[in-house]
């Protein structure tokens, strides 16, 4: 990813360009207007699900086109974290599954229990790794547990607790990983925003930083803390009206747009000291 003349935003999808695909008025406007400028952008997710031909397909559905290099997920820091050839137990979607075959990595399905037993057979991994999926249920959370006490490695794609939907907040990622954790009495290693595997994936890819843009401040806000770089939040995802935000964001709006609106017209508006990390 060549660098961007006036540096890189860092945007999050979930909340902020969409809600579960449905885009956000005025996102492509947003970023138009941010490359106009002469800025990158680069998309970061913590949703492990999709795989990147699905999100550049929603982008292009919001009027934002996006080369495979200006998207990461947490499932390519999740795959940072394995080696190639390392046996991985993966409970996770597509986009999972592509990132850890991606790293050279093998990926194993939990295993289904026979008809009248509780647990399936538990198979040799060098790492359980928990994301976003809709097929979890008693077996699959047995299995992953069993198998995550076995290896002692457990690694959560990220730890959100919610996933904003058009209908409400909807379980994330961070609830599923917290079922497996509990079970095999383990503490796992998180991946995504605002992880140490994630701040190093957007370093490679960006080296001047303009400002983080999220709706989850203890996901974003705290990414951008690690990172060293102003926190932009919009209220277009997690947070209810009137509720508090912390870290305090150098910028807030109710969209997107609205915030790049306000930065690109007042150069100085994120220049507000950043709190410690």
């Amino acid at each position: 990813m060549a660098e961007a003349p006036a540096g890189t935003w860092v945007v999050d999808l979930d909340g902020v360009v969409w809600l579960t695909g449905t885009p956000l008025p005025g996102v492509g406007e947003a970023v138009g207007e941010l490359r106009r400028a002469g800025f990158g952008v680069l998309f970061v997710t913590n949703n492990a699900e999709p795989t990147k031909a699905e999100l550049r397909a929603r982008l292009e559905r919001a009027g934002i086109p996006a080369a495979p290099e200006e998207i990461l997920s947490s499932a390519d820091a999740t795959a940072s974290l394995v080696r190639s050839g390392d046996r991985v137990l993966a409970v996770g979607g597509a986009g999972l599954a592509e990132a850890l075959a991606a790293r050279g990595a093998e990926r194993l399905d939990p295993p289904r229990t026979e008809e009248g037993r509780e647990l399936a057979a538990v198979p040799e991994v060098a790492a359980v790794a928990v994301g976003l999926t809709r097929a979890f249920d008693f077996p699959v959370l047995a299995i992953a547990a069993a198998a995550a006490r076995r290896c002692g490695r457990l690694i959560g794609t990220n730890e959100d607790p919610t996933h904003p939907s058009p209908e409400g907040l909807l379980p994330g990622s961070g609830a599923l990983v917290a079922a497996v954790a509990v079970a095999a009495e383990m503490t796992p290693v998180y991946a995504g925003k605002p992880h140490a595997a994630m701040v190093d994936l957007v370093r490679q890819r960006a080296s001047r930083i303009v400002a983080v843009v999220g709706d989850r401040p203890a996901t974003d806000g705290r990414f951008a803390q690690r990172l060293g770089v102003p926190f932009c939040h919009v209220r277009s995802g997690v947070l209810a009206p009137g509720e508090a935000v912390d870290p305090p964001p150098q910028l807030a709006g109710d969209s997107l747009l609205a915030v790049v609106q306000a930065a690109l017209a007042d150069p100085g508006a994120l220049d507000a000291p950043i709190p410690a990390g």
